[in-house]
Order: structure tokens, then sequence, then C-alpha cells
């Protein structure tokens, strides 16, 4: 048909599964075991009785979830961009920072949507490789480019880059915007925001997806100089104005503000993940040393994709990378402590 030569083709972004059955262990997308602070349930019923909100448009600024934002990391809400979920920040980031007809870079091992919008964006793009071990080389981003893209700690190892290499970057390009994606920042990593201080070249995301446990909720944002902000948010406005819907604004406050909920189930998940490693290590896996809410581990005697089939036949879903350099590593959400045993006992079978 003639209209299909004018239809934009692009190789989407591919999601981990998501599995209809409930009556198994999901530790294969970063989600949260925990759910959100009780003040998300109390916030519910506030919703309830305020209903007719809904006929309404919700602010295009985010009103009180910038504010709690805000005054929560103590940054200028002028410094503030919000959007639905990370995804949609970045999104809006490399549409508006990246036009340029030179490259950007990131890691040819990383967030695997980079790539989806600078394809879908028309935006050329280099993926440099990490190092034998799986590191980011800082020399690497000193050459021409249209910007750079650094996730830290990086998915899907699980490694963190020093913050003393990240301002090497921002420092050393300061006709390009770096964007760091620190989506699982919370989990024991350095995050850099403090270099929003030194440099206005700098946009660092985060997200309430992973350690807010609210990923249902659709809740990201960023902080960047208050040039870069206006010019987001003018790219937005001239897509949808009103992205962040309602009920998202209220649930998102309501967790932002308990800090006391938020500390206390980072650092459960930490205890878990430290004990989960040094069980994986027993059973002969390599364990990078994660900063994050999941495990990147290679078994030194049976494959990958084994492991992971035989994981799926028994109810527990791990991710898998069918990818080059990555194809023997498996991708393990931190789950409960129930979950993480669970695991454990199941890889002793398969490993026997």
């Amino acid at each position: 048909m003639g209209y299909e030569k004018n239809l934009r083709k692009v190789v989407p972004y591919v999601p981990g599964e998501q599995p209809q059955n409930t009556n198994i262990i999901k530790l294969n997308t970063n989600e949260n075991p925990y759910g959100p602070t009780p003040r998300v349930e109390e916030a519910i019923k506030t919703i309830k009785t305020d209903v007719d909100r809904m006929r309404l448009y919700p602010p295009v600024d985010a009103g009180i979830l910038a504010k709690a934002i805000s005054k929560y990391y103590g940054i200028d809400e002028k410094k503030l961009f919000i959007g639905v979920g990370s995804d949609d920040v970045l999104s809006v980031a490399f549409l508006t920072c990246f036009n340029s007809e030179k490259p950007v870079l990131f890691p040819n091992i990383t967030y695997s949507f980079y790539d989806v919008w600078a394809d879908l964006y028309k935006i050329p793009f280099e993926q440099l490789p990490l190092d034998e071990n799986f590191k980011i080389n800082r020399e690497d981003y000193l050459k021409e480019n249209g910007g750079i893209v650094i996730a830290n700690p990086n998915a899907p190892t699980s490694l963190e880059m020093p913050l003393e290499d990240i301002e090497f970057i921002v420092k050393n390009n300061p006709d390009s915007v770096v964007i760091i994606d620190e989506a699982y920042v919370d989990f024991g990593a350095e995050t850099a925001l403090p270099l929003l201080d030194k440099y206005d070249n700098i946009l660092v995301v985060q997200t309430f997806s992973k350690s807010r446990s609210m990923a249902g909720n659709r809740i990201g944002f960023c902080f960047g100089s208050e040039k870069i902000i206006k010019a987001m948010n003018d790219v937005k406005f001239s897509i949808n104005s009103y992205t962040m819907n309602y009920p998202s604004i209220v649930l998102g406050c309501a967790a932002v503000e308990d800090v006391d909920y938020f500390n206390q189930q980072c650092a459960k998940i930490i205890k878990t993940r430290e004990e989960s490693a040094a069980e994986l290590k027993k059973l002969g896996f390599k364990v990078l040393d994660s900063k994050t809410n999941f495990l990147f581990v290679s078994h030194e005697g049976v494959k990958a994709e084994k492991i992971f089939a035989d994981l799926k036949n028994r109810g527990i879903y791990v991710r898998y990378f069918k990818k080059p350099i990555i194809d023997n590593y498996l991708r393990i959400t931190i789950g409960t402590d129930e979950q993480m045993k669970a695991l454990i006992d199941a890889l002793k079978e398969i490993l026997a």
C-alpha cells in the first residue's frame, strides 16, 4: 500500500516480561518488592473524597508534587522538570537537548531505551564500549559530541561510576548537555546533584519507580539549569501540557514526604542484596559490585540461558539479555528475603 512508505519505522524498546500469573516470583523488572509508604494509602482516601477534581485539568507544573520534590532535595523548583516516569523525562530531554549533527555518546551496554529514542528522533549517536570489567572509561567521552548520556549506576551491569569521573566528563564537555540517569542511585550510589552548583550543562534524572515503590504511578523528574528546564518545558508544552495526572500528583507528594519509610526500605533492599550476593558467590556465580536493586551475575560452569529457562520453569522470572558480550549474564532483581531464599534454593537444584 502506498501510505506505508510514509510510516515511521523504529525498533522499539522491549521491556521485561510481565506475566499475568500471580503465583510466581518476579525478579525480572527491577520493581520494588515492598509497597509504597502507608501515607500513599491514606492519600488515596482523600482522592476518593475529592473525585469531582477529576473533571478539571491537573496543574501543568505538577503543583504540590513539585514543591515536595524541591523541598526534599533543597533545589529550586525552577530547576525541576517532572514527567510521566523517568522514561518520559529522558525522552523529552533527548528531544530538547540533542539538537546537533554531532553524535550523542553513551555506552554500548546500558539502558536499551537510549538508542531507541535516538533512532526515533533522528539523533546521530555513537555507542562506546565498556572496558573488560564493564566499567566506563571517562577518557572515551572527550571526543567531539552533541551530548552525553551516562546511567549511573549503569544498567544492566549494576556498577557505579565514581562522582569524580562524572564531574570529569561534565567539566570537559561544556558545550554539550550531559545527562546522568540515576534511576538506581538510592540503593547505595552517590548522586551527581551537587554538581548542579558548579556546572550548567548537567541534567540529573531520577524516578519514583524503584526506591519509592511507585512504578505504577509513573513519576519521574530531573534537575538542571533554569535554561535547560525552561527549554524542556517548552518542548513538553508543545506536545502535551497536562502530562501528570491528579492522582499521581497527590500520591507522589505523600511518598516523597515520608522520609523515614523511604530510608528504611532502601536499607532493607541493600541488606538483602548483599546477603544474596554472598550466597550466589558460594554457588559459583561471578557477581558484580552492585549499587542498585538488582544483581548482574554469571555462572562459571552453566550458561545463563539455561539457568534462565530452568528458573522460569520453576516459576521464578529473572532477566536474560541475548546480546553480545552480556549473553552469559543474568540480571536478578532484589526481592523479599523469602523470594531470594526461594531463588537460591532453586539454583542449588539447577546447579546440582
